[in-house]
């Protein structure tokens, strides 16, 4: 039987299953999810595959790096139902994507340099402030304070007992930050990743390390989107 299929070209779904180390029901459902085409069945029910089903399977594959199950998955189920003109888009927006990824990336660095020289580091001695005395020291307006609050840029907390807002050395350190971009011209919106970033590794200092390895994220996620095309080129002319 097997020596057969392989003489007609045909293959089971071991056969797929084997060259990527997945089970035999990955490949089913990778069928009935519209990422393989339908495959034929033999007068027993079992369904039988040929190379274009396996050289599918190879392009979803190469395409998931790149640009993400979801998206893969569309957009081959747009190429086995010869909706091209959806998939290339698809694909257009996941560049889009990676490019827009990038220049948040070269705002955070820019903007971190720019700061680098005359931003401090969170006060040593722990005091926490309030609205009124943290606007004296930045010379706005607590007002502004309360919209970058509204804006998800600062996260103070309230007292229990006043309810009026405490900033602790962290919050004074992401102000300071968010007035020294908003000097420099950045609108709300692009201060936001850089707050974020500098969060999440607790404080500037730690940042280098989050960036490099930001870019070298991005740079493996554009390597995948090339293997991905150059996959999907096959199959296409399969």
């Amino acid at each position: 039987m097997r020596r057969n299929l392989q003489t007609a070209k045909q293959l089971r779904p071991i056969d797929l299953a084997r060259e990527h180390g997945l089970s035999t029901q990955a490949v089913r459902n990778y069928e009935d999810a519209g990422i393989l085409p339908i495959a034929e069945r033999t007068p027993t029910g079992y369904r039988v595959y040929t190379p274009r089903h396996a050289q599918a399977l190879r392009a979803f594959l190469a395409l998931v790096p790149g640009h993400g199950h979801p998206t893969a998955t569309s957009i081959m189920q747009a190429v086995n139902r010869a909706a091209t003109d959806t998939a290339f888009r698809l694909v257009d927006e996941s560049h889009a994507q990676l490019l827009a990824d990038r220049r948040t990336l070269q705002s955070v660095e820019a903007a971190l340099r720019d700061l680098a020289p005359t931003l401090p580091e969170p006060p040593g001695d722990g005091r926490d402030t309030f609205v009124g005395p943290l606007a004296r020291r930045l010379g706005i307006r607590p007002a502004t304070l309360r919209k970058w609050e509204r804006a998800g840029l600062v996260h103070p907390h309230r007292d229990p007992h006043t309810g009026y807002r405490v900033y602790t050395p962290a919050d004074v350190r992401d102000t300071q930050l968010v007035h020294q971009l908003r000097r420099g011209g950045y609108l709300l919106e692009q201060i936001a990743p850089v707050i974020a970033q500098v969060r999440s590794a607790g404080g500037v200092a730690p940042l280098e390390t989050m960036l490099r390895d930001w870019h070298a994220r991005l740079a493996a996620r554009g390597r995948a989107m090339l293997a991905g095309a150059a996959a999907l080129d096959a199959y296409l002319e399969g």
